[in-house]
């Protein structure tokens, strides 16, 4: 009858141990069923499942072999009801658990641990995806990103999210939940809104402050992210107060648009990673072009401004690009890429961008509103728009090109 032993070794991390603790469980005529090895700071913890079909005297040999190999060495006998548990929690979804902020206080390590006992999940695996923390205890270049993978039977996903966004909310910490997937790192078309996500403004607002009519515009705009205005309605009524606009005001605001943090890093990696790229915006398309030249978006879906006699009309040509529109591109430029919806991303802030955030494969709401932060699936509040390369699953390490 096969024995299986779980071998759990630690030790400070050298050349040959692997190579060492193979060569006894051979000679042992071990079977290996399942290992997992990490070093952190330099010290190794590797655990293996092996199952043995004949007598030999396999502790022994770990024995002589942790003594050689500067090793502590534990053998338990691990039984068929134990071994049955662990194929069945093995074969369960997956979840992955990302936990996104400035610094990460260690209280969130206790309140995520509960969270997710009380939903039935364990934790499976937790590693760092930011770089390391300055040792002058500044906060890190990149913010600190750790990211968790977690199994259980199913759950119920919109509560736990609800949960996580109020406990994030209380450290000051985003937390993200997204199901593990072969697509989770395969995504291959990137969406963004443009006004309040990649640039640090409201171009309408803007444009209103120039012409004299800035409070109320920019109260219209509040309403209607905040989703208590139908978006079409809002518009047509902001924009009929910008009529008589003389056409130089667009250049001189363009060449100002504060970028959104994060976003010049972002792009760059993006497109070096071979992702395609799109500003699908509310606002308009003389400043999306103008991002696009800039950063190298690959596309851009916009309003038209109306210009007579250099001067704004106070229209913008059909149709609107609204939340509707926004999640039809989307599709369009999937379909037309030959991707499959799942390899698609979304990013925006307003109640306009929801459709668009709900049809992608990952839609995340960017230093968004409450009422979108709370629809959205994943939301980053905390650190700058390169985020998003954490949610991808990329560590820092992958993305540090040689001599950097």
């Amino acid at each position: 009858m096969t024995r299986r032993i779980l071998i759990r070794a630690t030790g400070v991390a050298r050349p040959g141990q692997l190579a060492g603790l193979g060569k006894a469980l051979a000679t042992s005529g071990a079977r290996l069923l399942d290992i997992n090895q990490s070093v952190t700071f330099g010290i190794l913890s590797l655990e293996a499942l092996v199952g043995l079909a004949q007598e030999s005297d396999l502790e022994g040999a770990l024995a002589a072999t942790g003594e050689t190999l500067g090793l502590d060495i534990q053998a338990i006998q691990v039984s068929a009801e134990d071994y049955q548990r662990w194929s069945v929690q093995a074969s369960q979804p997956r979840l992955i658990l990302t936990l996104l902020a400035p610094h990460l206080p260690a209280g969130i390590l206790a309140e995520v641990g509960a969270l997710t006992a009380e939903h039935g999940l364990t934790v499976e695996l937790i590693h760092r995806l930011s770089g390391r923390e300055p040792l002058d205890g500044g906060v890190p270049e990149h913010g600190a990103c750790v990211e968790c993978w977690l199994r259980g039977e199913e759950v119920d996903l919109d509560a736990l999210r609800e949960k996580a966004l109020a406990l994030g909310a209380m450290h000051g910490v985003d937390i993200a939940l997204q199901e593990d997937s072969i697509w989770r790192r395969h995504r291959r078309l990137v969406c963004f809104d443009m006004d309040s996500t990649l640039i640090q403004a409201e171009v309408i607002d803007e444009l209103a402050r120039r012409h004299g009519v800035g409070d109320e515009v920019a109260a219209v705009t509040e309403r209607s992210m905040r989703g208590e205005l139908d978006f079409r309605q809002s518009f047509r009524e902001r924009m009929a107060r910008l009529k008589g606009l003389d056409e130089s005001v667009l250049a001189e605001i363009a060449a100002s648009l504060p970028l959104m943090d994060g976003l010049e890093r972002l792009m760059y990696h993006l497109k070096r990673l071979g992702y395609r790229t799109a500003i699908l915006s509310g606002g308009f398309t003389y400043f999306a072009r103008h991002l696009q030249e800039r950063l190298g978006f690959d596309e851009v879906h916009a309003n038209e401004l109306i210009i007579e006699n250099g001067k704004l009309t106070g229209e913008v040509r059909e149709p609107i690009l609204d939340a509707e529109r926004k999640a039809e591109l989307l599709r369009e430029i999937a379909a037309r890429e030959g991707l499959a919806m799942e390899q698609t991303i979304a990013v925006g802030d307003g109640a306009n961008d929801l459709k668009m955030l709900a049809a992608a494969g990952l839609g995340i709401a960017f230093r968004a509103k409450p009422l979108v932060r709370a629809q959205a699936r994943q939301s980053i509040s905390t650190l700058g728009l390169d985020a998003v390369l954490y949610l991808i699953g990329y560590r820092q390490s992958d993305l540090e090109e040689p001599g950097q």
